[in-house]
Order: C-alpha cells, then sequence, then structure tokens
C-alpha cells in the first residue's frame, strides 16, 4: 500500500512541474517543506559570491523566473568565501544550496569530490543542444565523461587600443607580434628616467598560458600529466617579454600601481595598449570623449598561431541539493533560453554561454563585441588536470615573476617552474 501512495505522489509531482516548466521529465521531483504536492511552491537556495551591482543582476534573473511560473521559487543568497561554505555542507551533510555559481575552472579540482549532480539525463530528457553552447565552456564543465552545469558567461582576453594614441604615432592597431612591438615601441614616451607613457603592458605574467599558444606551444604535455612549455615555445615567449621590457623599454614593472590607488592607466591616457577581457567594455565606455578605444583580436605569434584562453561561470547543481529537478528547471530557463540568455547578456553585460543569443542585434551591431566573438572562436580552457590552478599559481608564476625582476634567467625559469610544476601536478592528480 504504502508502495503506491508513494508512485501516486511521484506521478502527481512531476505532472504539476510539466504545468509549471514544461519540462519533459517525469520522475526525480521533489516536494520539500510541502512543496508542489501541498501546493506551496518548492524554495530553491541560489549561492553565488557576487555583492553589489552583480547582486542585482542576480536578483533581476530570480525576479524574472519567480514571474514566469508559480511553481518554484528562487532565493539568491549572497555568501562570502561560498567555496569553503559550500564544501562544508557537502562533507558534513549540512543544508546544501540548490544551486551554486561556479567559476568553471575549479570544475575538474571539484568535481572528483562527488560534490555536483550530473546534468546529462535533464539534458537528454529535455532535448538540450550542446551544440548551442561554446563547446570550450562545456568542457569545462565536465569530468570523466559527466556534465556538471551550464555556462552563463564566457570570456577571453583581447587587445584594447587607445586610439588617439596610436593615430597620434601612426601606426594601426597590431596584427603580430612584430606589429605589437613596433606599435608599443612608437608609443611609448619616457621623460629621463620617468615612464610617461607606456605603450603595451606586460603586469601580468598569469597570460603566459596565452601568448605559449601563440608561439604554438601548449601548457601540458600530450598525456596531460606534466607541463611542457621548457621548451623552444616557451623560451621565444620569454625572449618577447625580455625585448619589450628591457631592449624596447616600452613597460615598467610595477608602471600602473606607480600611479596610486584608483588610477586606471588606460583611462587616463598612460597606456597605449592592453590585454584584458569584455568585463572592462562597460567600465571604459563610460568615460565616453575622454577614452576613444579600440578594440582587437590578440596579435598572433611569430608563426602565425593565434592564442588566448577562455575563461567563464555558469551553474551547478550540488548533489546534496533536495531539489534537484527543480534545480535544473531554473539553470535550463537562464542558461538555455534564448530571449533568457539575452536579458542576463544586457544586464549583466556579459557574452552569455549559449550562442544563439549572440545572434541578436545587441552583440552582433556593436563593433566593441566583435573581436571578443571572433576570439572566442580559437580561444582554449586552461588544462583540466586537478592541480592545474596549483601548478600555475604556485610553480609557473612565482618563477615568471623573479625573470621580470632580473633575478632568473629565461632558461632559469622555465627549468624551475617545470620542475616545481611538475612536482605540483603529481601531488594534486589524486583528489581526496
Amino acid at each position: 500500500m504504502k508502495k503506491w501512495v508513494s508512485m501516486l505522489l511521484t506521478v502527481f509531482v512531476a505532472a504539476s512541474l510539466l504545468a509549471g516548466c514544461g519540462s519533459k521529465t517525469q520522475g526525480n521531483a521533489s516536494t520539500g517543506d510541502g512543496g508542489a504536492f501541498s501546493g506551496k511552491p518548492v524554495e530553491l537556495t541560489f549561492w553565488g559570491d557576487w555583492a553589489g551591482e552583480g547582486q542585482k543582476q542576480f536578483e533581476t534573473m530570480v525576479d524574472a523566473f519567480n514571474k514566469s511560473q508559480d511553481k518554484i521559487r528562487v532565493k539568491y543568497v549572497l555568501q562570502q568565501d561560498m567555496i569553503t561554505k559550500f564544501m562544508t555542507t557537502a562533507t558534513s551533510g549540512g543544508a546544501a544550496p540548490d544551486l551554486v555559481f561556479w567559476d568553471r575552472w575549479r570544475t575538474s579540482l571539484y568535481a572528483p569530490k562527488n560534490v555536483f549532480h550530473p546534468i546529462d539525463e535533464f539534458m537528454e530528457e529535455d532535448n538540450i543542444n550542446k551544440d548551442d553552447f561554446y563547446t570550450e565552456a562545456l568542457k569545462e564543465l565536465s569530468y570523466d565523461g559527466k556534465l556538471y552545469g551550464l555556462p552563463l558567461t564566457v570570456d577571453a582576453r583581447a587587445l584594447f587600443y587607445n586610439k588617439k594614441i596610436l593615430d597620434d604615432a601612426g601606426v594601426a592597431p597590431p596584427t603580430n607580434w612584430d606589429e605589437l612591438e613596433q606599435a608599443a615601441i612608437k608609443t611609448t614616451k619616457w621623460n629621463g628616467d620617468k615612464l610617461e607613457v607606456a605603450g603595451f603592458s606586460l603586469a601580468d605574467v598569469g597570460l603566459f598560458n596565452m601568448y605559449l599558444q601563440q608561439a604554438g606551444g601548449q601548457m601540458m604535455d600530450e598525456t596531460g600529466t606534466k607541463t611542457n612549455f621548457n621548451n623552444e615555445k616557451g623560451l621565444a615567449v620569454l625572449e618577447y617579454w625580455n625585448r619589450l621590457l628591457k631592449e624596447d623599454k616600452v613597460y615598467k614593472i610595477g608602471f600602473e600601481q606607480g600611479l596610486g590607488e584608483g588610477t586606471d592607466a588606460f583611462v587616463t591616457g598612460k597606456l597605449a595598449m592592453q590585454y584584458t577581457g569584455p568585463w572592462m567594455l562597460s567600465t571604459y565606455k563610460k568615460y565616453g570623449k575622454d577614452l576613444d578605444f579600440g578594440v582587437v583580436t590578440p596579435p598572433v605569434g611569430p608563426n602565425g598561431d593565434k592564442g588566448s584562453v577562455m575563461g567563464g561561470l555558469g551553474l551547478v547543481i550540488p548533489e546534496g541539493s533536495k531539489h534537484q529537478r527543480e534545480a535544473w528547471e531554473f539553470m535550463k530557463w537562464w542558461a538555455a533560453n534564448k530571449d533568457n540568455a539575452l536579458l542576463w547578456a544586457k544586464t549583466s553585460l556579459n557574452i552569455p554561454g549559449y550562442k544563439p543569443a549572440i545572434e541578436d542585434p545587441f552583440f552582433q551591431e556593436d563593433p566593441l563585441w566583435k573581436p571578443f566573438l571572433e576570439t572566442l572562436e580559437f580561444a582554449k580552457i586552461r588544462a583540466q588536470h586537478p592541480g592545474y590552478s596549483v601548478m600555475e599559481d604556485d610553480g609557473l608564476i612565482p618563477n615568471l615573476q623573479l625573470f621580470q625582476q632580473n633575478k632568473l634567467s629565461a632558461q632559469d625559469a622555465l627549468a624551475k617552474s617545470q620542475q616545481r610544476g611538475d612536482q605540483l601536478l603529481q601531488d594534486n592528480a589524486i583528489v581526496e
């Protein structure tokens, strides 16, 4: 008897969800706290770490979803130190959230801990086409053949340039390393020992991966277990940096910081060119006539190789969520619907992970979006080894900084990075 009652309840709940959200699935619905069976909406908790303007953007999407149907209610909960709190609930049996705003590159580190719920069955049941998303973004949300979420944003670095500075110097936006070097030389201004205008920023050594791709190399070897930058490709990157810094003198380490807190070198005309992402478009547009800037795809390397690193954010469903089907309905509504993905794009001024939304005139008729959309077609995600981020942060970047500070030669910086990096990859190969 109990078995039949349970089956009837399951069917009733599933039918309610079908009516409210258009789901094709008839199982796995949960009522929780009275839920849909009692006539009350299922309440979902959505964790994120965006505060301020970002929180308002999330709440815009949550409010729109809540108004679109009456079976599910989502509440955004701002979390400081979100990863630690999430892992605490996952390992201690605490009250897990139903959705988490997720920096995708962390997936390969945390998915092996079995803290996420795969969405492959949901995708298949609701006929969600993977081809509608950036392949690299889906790959970054996958581990061991399972997909754990959908991308909300995609981004990649492109080259921003100050139109007035380049025009005054008589140079065009660069398309390759040689042109970039020459443009940087011609736009740099020194007053004695004081750098007044830097031709090109070399502040972020974390972009080594991008330069390595442009040099025709890759960060990891074919086995995906060891580094692959202590070679002629990696040396080509550091020799290029060395020439820009020490021979051409188009930049000085610490230049931006030396301008004072809160001073943006690009906005104030102290920097001619820099690599940054689409998240800066809205900021720079605010300055209007005071900053006339353009964007181009990253200049190619010596042999014409393209390179940029794709990053971005997504939504994942914790394994500990009691409302996984309802959480999927919200994820699908937001990330796999053209109108809603476009609403998110216009609200947050981010490039959505859902490709059909990018066909809208909002993106196609604004020339500043075009270079990023072109870059995203060849940009690659970081390696999916669980220890990759540790290798890059603790094994590579410190040695690259020492190289820029003239404390290590290019050869020694790469050799030390390889030795330390390979050890870190080995130490973090197995996630516990």
